[in-house]
């Protein structure tokens, strides 16, 4: 046990740095120079909010005793940890790190035009509405695990398509913005894109091994049999990302005859998701094949909010819900009976069986997702408003919602418009007018 605990440790020490700082990274240098602390602050809020949310009774809806109709558990039976034992503690943790994760996931699908009190009113809400009753329809021995069985790690459709969905819905809800598809809007550093990349693919292995340990982590004999097992989770997680990777800077290099850093980042990411539902399900064979068409795949998806004129900033939908859905129900064609998950299928002589389940799990994260989500997003819409104004968002959005600038080394905000020295004039005119 005491290996388990330490083991345990580890996982959610990794899984808290994939929030702070690695997507904080990741999303802050493919922002713009004007918007990076507003973009890295939505992630930093995110756990903040979320973890509290989670203790108090974010734990009881999704892994409670007590069911209420198969789509969430009793948020008061465990309020507050009460009647958890501080063993347990270490469980709660690990959980508590994939909310907040995936809410701060959807933080780059409204970057740039955001109030920062309007994120921290959705949070909750949504965590409470979306996350806690999707985790426990699929870990939580709720309606989906019950009826269909399907599998599901690390969280292609609690944390992935539910995060991609919820995105996809704000986007359209909140609106473009200012400029888009009439100026660039580039990555402003793509170094701590590389990095924050970097970082997610290393606290990834929290995310998926340490999934596959905790699941099975009821007694002495499960323990040491997931011990045994961790080995697969860990090469399938690596080799996916690696294809999807290779297969996004291919598609890059045939469409647009060069194979970017961008790309490259963006590749891991789309591997590491697809992985995540399914990296205990198949075998090494399944794990290239999910990660070359989720990197394929979602290098094209990218590209279409363009063509559909729909502003997801920083290509949530394209990534994580296109990545979450196809590795959830590729599980269904590849995974093999040898693998930890036992279930073989299609491709391997298992039918039709997990390929159905595998697509009514997927379908169903994404209506819960997408209902529950338009009713949050037009709620605060039609209440405090989700926008910052037009002068701000031109602007500065960093110094209007929070009073500093990233970058005090040059006159200009990444093309913001305003200079630095104007921005402190008009500080002392409003300090003078006070």
């Amino acid at each position: 046990m005491d290996g388990y605990y330490a083991f345990m440790l580890v996982a959610t020490a990794l899984v808290l740095m994939m929030t702070v700082p690695a997507l904080a990274l990741f999303y802050g240098g493919m922002s713009r120079s004007k918007s990076v602390l507003n973009m890295m602050m939505m992630s930093y809020v995110a756990m903040g909010v979320v973890a509290i949310v989670y203790v108090l009774w974010g734990w009881s809806m999704t892994f409670g005793p007590n069911d209420v109709g198969g789509l969430f558990a009793n948020p008061f039976d465990l309020f507050g940890l009460k009647d958890v034992s501080s063993d347990g503690y270490i469980a709660v943790m690990f959980q508590m790190t994939f909310a907040a994760i995936t809410a701060a996931l959807i933080s780059g699908a409204i970057a740039d035009r955001v109030k920062l009190s309007a994120w921290v009113v959705f949070l909750p809400f949504w965590v409470t509405l979306s996350y806690f009753p999707i985790g426990h329809m699929v870990w939580g021995g709720g309606f989906i695990s019950e009826h269909f069985g399907a599998q599901d790690y690390a969280g292609g459709t609690v944390v992935h398509i539910n995060a991609g969905v919820a995105g996809l819905v704000l986007a359209l809800v909140i609106g473009k913005r200012v400029g888009f598809g009439k100026e660039p809007m580039r990555p402003h550093n793509l170094t701590l894109t590389m990095l924050g990349a970097g970082l997610l693919w290393f606290g990834w292995y929290g995310f998926n091994v340490g999934s596959i340990v905790f699941s099975g982590a009821t007694d002495e004999e499960n323990i040491a049999q997931f011990y045994s097992e961790t080995g697969v989770t860990f090469l399938n997680t690596t080799i996916a990302t690696c294809a999807a990777m290779l297969a996004w800077l291919l598609v890059e290099r045939l469409l647009h005859g060069k194979a970017t850093s961008l790309g490259a980042a963006s590749g891991i990411v789309a591997g590491l998701v697809a992985i995540t539902p399914s990296c205990g399900a198949v075998e090494l064979p399944g794990a290239i094949l999910i990660g070359a068409v989720a990197g394929a795949a979602c290098a094209w998806a990218v590209g279409l909010k363009y063509k559909v004129g729909m502003d997801d900033s920083l290509d949530v939908v394209g990534v994580h819900l296109v990545g979450g859905i196809i590795g959830t129900v590729l599980i269904g064609l590849v995974s093999s009976s040898d693998a930890p998950g036992g279930i073989d299928g299609l491709l391997y002589g298992g039918g039709l069986g997990s390929l159905g389940d595998q697509v009514m799990a997927a379908l169903i994260a994404i209506v819960w997702s997408a209902v529950f989500t338009a009713i949050i997003a037009f709620a605060i819409k039609f209440t405090i408003g989700w926008r910052v104004s037009e002068e701000a968002e031109v602007d500065s959005i960093d110094f209007a919602q929070h009073g500093e600038t990233a970058y005090d080394l040059h006159t200009g905000l990444g093309g913001a418009g305003t200079s630095t020295s104007v921005l402190a004039k008009n500080t002392v005119s409003e300090g003078a007018n006070a």
